[in-house]
């Protein structure tokens, strides 16, 4: 790994100027290379990563990265209509998976979460278009490390967890959402002088909010 510079860019063996968090290992350099702040309407993915934030409560996101491929195949790919139909027998069978993080509140969440997915997307029309309706404007220019160290929660992360809570949802508060509207692209927190940054504002600029 690097040394991190003051503005909070880690300069990688490969070259390439990233956010600093993103240098310490190689799970996080594909992840903020090609994922992060990058825009996301699928339903499936939104669902899957509202539901991993939400297994992140109190862990890194490095653990819930590293196990990721093994959530997918307990939670049959996080298809939300068969993840509602999730019983106890489930329950039971993801709490004796050693793949995933076995918290019975947390898995219990994701299954009623994908009830209430099915239900908003039936009153919303889809996922994508229920969420991006709480994107903030895309900021004009990246930020520095001390200008986002700030930014844990915000009016919009604020808003969306509260509606969602409001609709059923669980684990879902302001942090854990604000996250969420990082990797999902709904802002754009890539720091000044990460390569990433210009390529996540192109795509946010040709992107179409659904």
């Amino acid at each position: 790994m690097s040394d991190v510079a003051p503005d909070g860019i880690a300069v990688g063996e490969d070259g390439v100027a990233r956010c600093h968090w993103a240098d310490s290992a190689p799970e996080y350099r594909a992840y903020h290379d090609d994922e992060w702040g990058f825009p996301v309407a699928d339903d499936v993915r939104l669902f899957e990563k509202l539901s991993l934030e939400g297994f992140q409560a109190g862990l890194s996101w490095l653990t819930i990265l590293r196990k990721r491929e093994a959530f997918r195949a307990a939670f049959d790919g996080f298809q939300f209509e068969r993840v509602a139909a999730f019983g106890e027998a489930d329950v039971q069978r993801l709490l004796q998976d050693a793949g995933i993080v076995r918290h019975r509140g947390k898995i219990e969440a994701v299954i009623n979460n994908a009830g209430r997915a099915v239900e908003l997307i039936e009153a919303e029309g889809s996922l994508g278009a229920y969420v991006w309706r709480f994107a903030p404007a895309p900021r004009t220019r990246a930020q520095t490390r001390a200008q986002l160290s700030a930014f844990t929660t915000t009016d919009e992360s604020k808003a969306l967890a509260k509606d969602l809570k409001r609709r059923g949802w669980r684990f879902v508060g302001p942090t854990t959402v604000y996250a969420f509207m990082q990797s999902m692209g709904l802002v754009n927190d890539h720091m000044l002088g990460c390569d990433a940054y210009e390529r996540a504002a192109r795509a946010r600029a040709s992107f179409t909010i659904p």
